[in-house]
């Protein structure tokens, strides 16, 4: 126990005191503040549109023929598009073309009221460019007024049919995987990455170790499984902190700034995370993260060479990738309870992310979640203890590779 703490203890102190480990960190929260104090700084610098009777850039231009129609055009257009000036335009189409390719005004609609039709022009369209539709409902509702009122109805009873909404309330019996989604991706992605990349550091580290030949010295001092389980421990903590820092930087930021972003639903979805989900995702990432540095820290120890390292690491790779992809189709397709994931969910080595996406989006009775986790505990300690024979056989196996069955054979003799 005593070496354990040793080991543990200098590998988290050259974790701490890595360029690249508190380089990453200190980015990732650099870009987290820039992302949360981008609405105040724009909200600071923004200014108000003109009001002067001028085409401006703020200003949404309405032309017809049919001059009766273009007023009410112009006031159905005028109360869909608040914050904006419309009006009607003056001259030609083609000189209000150039208008908007100037960008004088920010867009203009030609209405032609007897076709029922309309055209919308604007020089850049933007994705979220919702404009056209908006038009195409106001300017429908204008022509049935328009003939209500030449019908014989009378404004009053034309505003009072036309005013008639229906209004609707969702209740969501269960979970509503539209609120969990942008979390539960965060999070699984999160996960991926560090996993992936702890894992694939902890297999290096010990093959440098020994295509160097430090390992021969180190082991004189100290047992091989003490090494082992000290360098995946101090990688899990290592792991552990960045996420903590990262994501609590982003939640103390965003408390600072929430007034910012309360037109923005999505933002807030994602730090609406409820407290036992965290608790999951914490569980989770550390069974995950061991059950898979184990993996990689036996096979690193069988490598000689730092360059070998991908060729034999990657059969652990492409089963986390596997994982990774059935729980991103399985979100995308909004079937979260399809047999794929629900076997995956108690698979050890899918589990960590197969069940902790059910949990947040669907609905997972308690005995699961116990017989899930009970599985992968106990595959952790399983794998870590075969891991441990093979890491302190392989640490002193120079040369090429030994095969599969040569590994089999040394487990069952240790």
């Amino acid at each position: 126990m005593k070496q354990f703490k040793v080991i543990l203890g200098f590998e988290l102190k050259n974790f701490f005191k890595n360029k690249i480990y508190v380089g990453v960190t200190l980015f990732l929260v650099a870009a987290i503040a820039v992302v949360m104090f981008l609405p105040r700084f724009l909200s600071v610098t923004e200014t108000d549109a003109p009001t002067d009777e001028t085409p401006n850039a703020q200003s949404i231009m309405v032309f017809c023929e049919d001059e009766s129609f273009r007023s009410f055009a112009v006031s159905a257009l005028s109360q869909a598009f608040e914050g904006y000036k419309v009006e009607p335009a003056e001259g030609s189409l083609e000189d209000l073309k150039k208008l908007v390719e100037s960008g004088a005004v920010k867009c203009a609609f030609s209405v032609d009221p007897d076709s029922f039709s309309y055209k919308y022009f604007v020089k850049d369209m933007s994705i979220y460019d919702s404009n056209a539709g908006t038009a195409e409902e106001v300017l429908t509702k204008a022509v049935m007024a328009k003939a209500m009122l030449d019908g014989g109805m009378d404004a009053e009873s034309v505003e009072s049919a036309l005013s008639v909404r229906f209004t609707g309330e969702v209740e969501t019996l269960g979970k509503s995987q539209f609120d969990n989604f942008f979390y539960t991706y965060i999070m699984i992605f999160a996960l991926y990455m560090v996993i992936l990349l702890y894992g694939q550091l902890v297999a290096t580290n010990v093959a440098s170790e020994k295509s160097s030949r430090a390992m021969e010295l180190l082991i004189t001092t100290s047992r091989p499984t003490a090494m082992m389980f000290g360098k995946i421990v101090a990688s899990c903590i290592a792991g552990l902190v960045q996420i903590a820092l990262v994501f609590g930087s982003a939640v103390v930021l965003y408390g600072i700034n929430k007034s910012y972003f309360t037109d923005v639903p999505i933002v807030s979805s994602i730090f609406d995370i409820p407290p036992h989900y965290l608790g999951f995702m914490i569980l989770f990432f550390v069974l995950g993260f061991l059950i898979y540095a184990f993996l990689y820290g036996s096979v690193g120890s069988t490598v000689s060479k730092v360059e070998d390292i991908n060729t034999s690491v990657m059969p652990i790779t492409l089963i986390f990738i596997a994982a990774f992809m059935v729980v991103m189709f399985s979100m995308s397709s909004g079937n979260i309870d399809n047999p794929a994931l629900v076997v995956c969910s108690y698979v050890p080595f899918t589990s960590p992310m197969a069940m902790f996406t059910r949990i947040t989006m669907s609905h997972v009775e308690w005995y699961e979640i116990a017989v899930s986790v009970a599985i992968l505990v106990a595959s952790v300690i399983g794998v870590g203890v075969i891991s441990a024979k093979i890491y302190r056989m392989g640490v002193l196996l120079y040369g090429t590779p030994p095969k599969l069955s040569a590994i089999l054979k040394a487990i069952r003799k240790a």
